[in-house]
């Protein structure tokens, strides 16, 4: 026994104790487990001097925990429970021998009877007990058996006390997964811990206020935090502002009013806090607090629906939109304040058009009405439901999905309503004609064109509709300008992209209740593509950039345009509506230069490289070099189809050698083909090159008149003696059914993969019942080869606008070009040479 006896005690000297005991910082883990890692360090005096009477009791409940009678060893580890734990605290009652493992030097302060951020884990058994139970194991040593746990208070989690002048927080034991955060947190705001009762303090009022304002909500949410009834009811009046937003018809348009809900402040007290950043607000005895998420979700309505991303922030603010922005408006106001309750007529608007499929079917005849599959019956109805709205939109379905067939049922159930026009490519009349004529022959049509011109506006009164081309609307425009128009319906909307073009500006200055664009590529080079398509079918609707906007500020209007254009747009793809359809079998055949052409081309791009860093070393202005830049471009892409585009008569094509291979191929298997390049000198030579096999072919470019055009689409439909038809991109890529074919080949690649996959449409639509296989020929390691890293970027940007999701577009920039124009991988010319 190293306690001597009671009588020599009484004899013997006294000394200062040297005893510390080290509590693990993991004591709010441990202590429901009863497994408490101590450490004891002990100095004891030689006899006969003896320890202070103030440690005797807790020096011998170690010696009964350790079971022996020698002397323990200056530093000694020991695992306790929470009674043994808890007797060891009441022996040494307000002195200050205990510290956190992780803090040696500070004593753990005492609050009165408890020992502060330690009493409180140790609820098992009751202390007065704790020195009774030990030692009763067959050992002697600290009992095997436990207490009957029960879970710590609120589970060890983040406890918040207080009022509106000071907050005083627990943080959550050290192995909850939010501590780490809850003490960044509390130490970013300035809160102080106080060692005698474990809390962390703040008693700024200001900051007080100011951290509810920004943290009340996630101190739950994030955190997992209780509240004391004390505190709740010390703040009963500190409440969050909410936001509210109403909407009251004005004409045609509404009245939009969104703004901070606060009771008893007024729009004036919430102001000046606004202004001087405040984040709370103080009137009637009560304090409102302004969140910050409250503030974005208010600012971010407020900008949208101005349409100025500098619009500032205020408590409360009105605006008068169109009802086209109805749609926009209702999902952003939705957001921004759950419990927004249009108007009936808003409702009407904008609701239909989230929820397609509850729309009422158009009035169509019933012939009509069966011919229509599901989802072009739905298009009907979409585009029904903007007419009688007197709203606009565009009809994106994927080339194939029938269109022209949804127009021409819209054009039946608008009959009555005003004449309609339809304008197209003069290529299209003919087209445009032929299928109103099978699909709603009850139309009194005329074809507006050449000779057969209409004299006046009041001519076209007696036609149901009148059907002509851009560049006819652009030459008759006063006379279309004064008729009185039902519907406008403009078809391939890519005329329409240069908002500058007298296409566009025609289109514009026509007076008509509904307008309708067609087209399978709303977007192909930028969103200013899309701008361009709202101007004509909701003027105004869409809010321009200013002119300096640049950055942030330039990615706010994209935003706001792909918010907003939306609902006006409906896209659908074969894939999903059309299951039936025969696959799609995209494949790239890799072509080699011959080593004549692969030296031609590597000359070229030296020369070209060389030539525009003599041009930038010259100050030659950006425009300048771009042209130079696309001219180049132009040389290596000639050269990669077929040297003697640039005059090379003696230089082999090894991609036309290709060709060769793959129509011998085709051709024995009894496939039919579609040949697309974008040079027409080059359809030219591959003419030359069907003539010297005996291949039998058809042509295609956009010179030809209507009525050839028609011809030789019709001569390739109707019999099998022509398995070839030769197009130049751009005239073959658009309104035509070429079902005849089931291959398609594009001898040069271009950097817009849109009007290479309405090119590949004209084969793969309705009506197809074999499989399309659609082969790109690119020379290896050209430019041709890079060309196609931008059309992967292309593509994705036109998913992400049908999704409405994401569309950072960029035009082809002189960087791009550039980077076309350099030799691949540090080498200079092809890699396989």
């Amino acid at each position: 026994m190293f306690v001597a006896p009671l009588a020599v005690i009484a004899r013997a000297r006294i000394v200062e104790p040297m005893l510390r005991i080290f509590v693990p910082p993991n004591l709010p883990a441990t202590a429901p487990k009863d497994s408490i890692a101590l450490r004891v360090d002990l100095d004891l005096p030689p006899a006969p001097a003896m320890p202070a009477p103030e440690v005797l009791p807790a020096l011998a409940l170690l010696q009964k925990w350790l079971g022996s009678s020698s002397a323990p060893p200056p530093r000694l580890f020991l695992q306790v429970n929470r009674s043994q734990m808890s007797a060891l605290v009441t022996a040494l009652r307000g002195q200050p021998l205990f510290a956190w493992a992780n803090a040696p030097d500070r004593s753990i302060a005492w609050a009165g009877a408890e020992l502060a951020g330690v009493s409180t884990f140790l609820s098992g058994q009751p202390a007065a007990s704790a020195a009774a139970s030990v030692g009763n194991s067959p050992t002697g040593k600290p009992a095997v058996t436990t207490p009957p746990r029960r879970p710590m208070p609120a589970a060890g989690r983040m406890n918040v006390d207080g009022s509106e002048h000071f907050l005083a927080i627990t943080l959550p034991h050290r192995d909850h997964p939010t501590y780490a955060r809850a003490l960044e947190l509390l130490k970013a705001w300035s809160f102080l811990p106080e060692p005698s009762n474990g809390k962390w303090w703040q008693r700024d009022r200001h900051k007080t206020l100011s951290f509810l304002a920004e943290m009340r909500p996630r101190l739950e949410t994030d955190f997992g935090a209780t509240f004391t009834p004390g505190f709740l009811q010390r703040t009963a009046h500190v409440a969050p502002a909410q936001l509210e937003a109403t909407a009251t018809e004005a004409g045609g348009a509404y009245d939009v009013t969104i703004g901070l809900r606060a009771e008893g402040a007024t729009d004036s007290e919430l102001r000046t806090a606004l202004l001087t950043g405040r984040p709370y607000a103080e009137a009637g005895g009560k304090v409102i607090l302004l969140g910050p998420e409250t503030l974005a979700k208010l600012s971010k309505a407020q900008q949208a629906l101005s349409g100025d991303p500098s619009t500032p922030l205020a408590p409360r603010q009105s605006r008068r939109i169109p009802a086209a922005r109805a749609a926009e408006a209702d999902e952003l106001l939705a957001e921004a304040a759950p419990g927004f309750q249009p108007p009936e007529t808003w409702k009407a608007r904008s609701s239909a058009l989230k929820q397609i499929s509850s729309l009422k079917p158009a009035p169509l005849p019933e012939r009509l009405d069966e011919r229509l599959r599901p989802y072009q019956r739905l298009g009907v109805a979409w585009l029904w439901h903007l007419f009688q709205h007197d709203l606009g939109g565009i009809l994106a379905d994927e080339m194939g999905l029938g269109k022209t067939l949804q127009a021409l049922a819209l054009l039946l159930a608008a009959r009555g309503h005003g004449s309609a026009l339809v304008v197209c490519p003069a290529s299209l009349l003919e087209n445009w004609r032929r299928e109103a004529e099978r699909f709603a022959p009850d139309l009194r049509v005329f074809v507006h064109h050449g000779g057969q011109r209409l004299a006046s506006a009041r001519d076209v009164l007696p036609f149901d509709l009148v059907i002509t081309s851009y560049g006819t609307l652009v030459r008759d425009e006063s006379l279309f300008q004064e008729a009185a128009l039902g519907c406008v319906i403009a078809d391939e909307a890519q005329h329409l992209k240069n908002r500058r073009s007298q296409n566009a500006r025609a289109l514009r200055a026509l007076h008509a209740r509904g307008r309708f664009l067609l087209t399978g590529t709303p977007l192909e080079n930028s969103l200013d593509d899309l701008r361009s398509l709202f101007d004509f079918i909701l003027p105004g609707y869409i809010a321009a950039p200013s002119p300096g906007a640049r950055g942030t500020d330039r990615a706010w209007f994209d935003d706001r345009l792909k918010a907003q254009a939306a609902p006006y747009i409906l896209r659908r793809t074969k894939a999903a509506v059309a299951p039936e359809l025969p696959p799609r079998i995209e494949q790239v055949v890799w072509c080699e230069l011959t080593p004549e052409q692969a030296a031609l081309y590597r000359q070229t791009q030296e020369a070209g490289e060389r030539a525009l860093i003599d041009l930038e070393a010259g100050g030659a202005s950006e425009g300048q070099v771009r042209f130079a830049a696309l001219t180049q471009l132009l040389r290596l892409r000639q050269i990669c189809c077929d040297p003697r585009l640039v005059k090379q008569d003696d230089v082999d094509s090894g991609k036309l050698e290709t060709l060769r291979e793959l129509l011998a191929e085709s051709l024995d298997d009894g496939h039919r083909i579609l040949l697309f390049s974008q040079f027409t000198s080059l359809l030219e030579l591959l003419r030359e090159e069907l003539e010297r096999q005996e291949i039998a072919y058809c042509y295609l470019d956009g010179s030809m008149p209507t009525a050839a055009r028609q011809e030789q689409v019709d001569r390739f439909q109707g019999s099998d003696e022509c398995p070839v038809f030769l197009l130049s991109l751009k005239a073959g890529g658009t309104g035509l059914n070429l079902t005849g074919a089931d291959t398609v080949v594009h001898y040069d690649p271009w950097w817009n993969p849109a009007a290479e996959l309405q090119a590949t449409d004209r084969a793969h639509r309705i009506g197809q019942n074999r499989t399309v296989t659609s082969y790109k020929l690119i020379a290896s390691g050209t430019v041709e080869e890079r060309v196609l890293g931008l059309q992967a970027e292309k593509r994705a940007l036109l998913e992400a606008v049908f999704d409405a999701s994401d569309a950072a577009a960029a035009k082809l920039s002189l960087a791009d070009l550039k980077s076309l124009l350099k030799s691949q991988d540090g080498a200079h010319g092809p890699h396989a040479l």
